[in-house]
């Protein structure tokens, strides 16, 4: 919708998205509808579309934004101040944690399936969000980098990539199998590659 909303229109439309990201979480994209929003919201169908005239699909754009934004903001204020190795041991807490939480059923993940990964908004809201991540890793690294805690030579954006990517296979296996396992590992290693190699 065109126009810059009241701050009345913007609390509106926010309650719709997090009631719409709740009915998604439980009862899942594929059964969900609209209807099961009005309801959780208590939004008329008239107010519903006068915020995302283009129906369910703009929505579930807006409620995949909200939850792309909140795989960072799980992960803060741990992400932000990756400057020691302990604030590296903490924020890969975080991360383990909030997936195990999440469990075998990854709202975003879904969305995407649903909504399509060829659909331009989809595409880039997944961009912008891996972006945003290996910025914050890649920045933490750096930091370290300056503090003598990882090798001068280490390619900081290469090594910021490779950890993201072990994350998210470690994220897909465990929505596949329930195991966080492979999450850890992915994490545990990828930190300890960041280490100066010891020398006998």
């Amino acid at each position: 919708m065109g126009g810059a909303l009241t701050a009345k229109g913007r609390a509106t439309r926010d309650r719709i998205v997090h009631g719409a990201a709740e009915v998604l979480r439980d009862r899942g994209v594929a059964s969900a509808t609209l209807d099961d929003v009005l309801s959780r919201t208590g939004t008329s169908k008239s107010q519903l579309f006068h915020y995302f005239p283009e129906g369910k699909d703009q929505l579930l754009l807006a409620v995949a934004q909200l939850e792309a934004d909140q795989v960072l903001a799980d992960q803060q204020p741990h992400l932000g101040c990756l400057d020691s190795w302990d604030a590296w041991s903490r924020w890969r807490d975080a991360v383990v944690e909030r997936y195990e939480e999440q469990g075998d059923h990854c709202p975003l993940g879904s969305m995407f399936l649903q909504i399509g990964r060829d659909t331009p908004g989809a595409r880039a809201i997944v961009v912008e969000l891996l972006r945003q991540w290996q910025e914050h890793l890649a920045t933490g690294i750096r930091a370290m980098q300056e503090a003598g805690h990882v090798p001068a030579g280490l390619d900081v954006d290469r090594a910021a990539a490779a950890l993201l990517a072990g994350i998210q296979g470690g994220v897909t296996i465990l929505l596949s199998t329930g195991r966080s396992d492979h999450l850890r590992a992915a994490l545990d290693q990828g930190i300890a590659g960041l280490r100066p190699i010891s020398v006998p």
